[in-house]
């Protein structure tokens, strides 16, 4: 395994305590490129270590860049299993597609990530909540300063030993509502899983941070009303129908917000535990109303699966949710995800991708 910076460290993938999210990274990573002329290279397994660029490569300059994230999951009995990978490479597709690069082909993907999996095994946490985070990339490495889709492109998988993406585990945090700034307008690029969507949150996460909270709340572009996303995962919240039972909530898809894989498995799971589940806007004011007409609420990706929200700050004051600690719901929903994702319980929806360790 090495450091953030390439240089050996004595952590081994056995150890429990402290990975971090995205600090150590294994000793391979797979990488091809791809010209108009020749199309995609083969797949060629490599030392992780740096890669040379030239100064003038397009991705430094005009931001043609995009990535993926998903896990591969140990089981009790020592296999190995990536969590719906097919749906991170359709959607790897669609943000290339929409950056103007090209297209990677779905069994290459497949094959990439199976392949740093298989490299380095030894290297996957087996501890409670750990897994081994894969970021598949693509970047214009052309050198050009001309203003076009570049005509060189390097896509590589790295691979990344992670436990709790938040310092304190599974915990609530605290957010806070974005009112003037927008993470993604109708026609632009949020529904692509593209660097310059993060870029341009980071100023905000600052904000967020100095007020004493841990995340960004976005609302829309058009009233700065509707919430959107919670930093760069999907939002849902817990609320009381019309005939008093618990409904789960969440914002249904649109150009600005990104479809997440687990977003849609938590939709499929809580639908099949018989929860009500209703996709529709929801309005920063409900969410925040002093009548507690909002239960729960949390946010959920990849990297961090399940996230309860415990308060929202706005310029205004500070509202909790519930009682600020996670939610019944919220909690059986993250512990039904995970014992899928570990094979505890059957996986009726064909989600595990067993990697063949030949």
């Amino acid at each position: 395994m090495t450091t953030a910076t390439g240089g050996p460290t004595a952590r081994t993938g056995s150890d429990a305590p402290a990975l971090g999210f995205g600090v150590h990274f294994t000793p391979h990573m797979v990488v091809s490129r791809w010209t108009p002329a020749g199309g995609w290279t083969p797949l060629e397994l490599v030392p992780h270590g740096p890669l040379s660029l030239s100064p003038a490569a397009m991705a430094l300059h005009y931001g043609q860049a995009v990535f993926e994230g998903l896990k591969a999951y140990p089981a009790a009995d020592g296999s190995l299993a990536l969590f719906r990978p097919r749906a991170n490479a359709d959607r790897f597709v669609l943000s290339a597609r929409r950056l103007a690069m090209p297209e990677l082909p779905v069994e290459m993907f497949l094959d990439a990530c199976e392949r740093v999996v298989r490299a380095d095994a030894a290297e996957v946490p087996r501890g409670h909540g750990q897994s081994l985070y894969l970021r598949p990339f693509m970047v214009a490495v052309e050198p050009s300063l001309g203003v076009r889709p570049a005509q060189e492109y390097l896509f590589a998988v790295i691979a990344s030993p992670v436990d709790y993406f938040f310092a304190g585990g599974y915990q609530a945090i605290d957010v806070w509502c974005a009112t003037d700034q927008i993470r993604a307008a109708p026609g632009g690029t949020g529904a692509a899983k593209c660097a310059g969507n993060y870029a341009g949150s980071l100023s905000a996460k600052a904000e967020a941070l100095a007020n004493g909270c841990q995340e960004v709340l976005w609302l829309d572009a058009a009233e700065h009303r509707w919430v959107e996303e919670l930093g760069a995962m999907n939002f849902f919240c817990v609320g009381r129908g019309e005939n008093g039972t618990d409904q789960l909530i969440t914002p249904g898809l649109s150009g600005t917000i990104l479809a997440g894989n687990t977003r849609d498995s938590l939709l499929t799971l809580a639908a099949g535990l018989g929860l009500d589940v209703v996709q529709r806007p929801v309005s920063v004011d409900e969410l925040t109303a002093a009548d507690g007409r909002v239960t729960e609420a949390f946010a959920c990706g990849t990297a961090a699966s399940v996230v309860p929200i415990g308060a929202v700050t706005t310029p205004s004051g500070r509202a909790r949710i519930g009682d600020g600690r996670p939610g019944k719901v919220t909690t059986r929903l993250r512990d039904e995800l995970a014992a899928v994702q570990y094979r505890q319980q059957a996986d009726p929806y064909g989600w595990m991708h067993a990697v063949d360790m030949g």
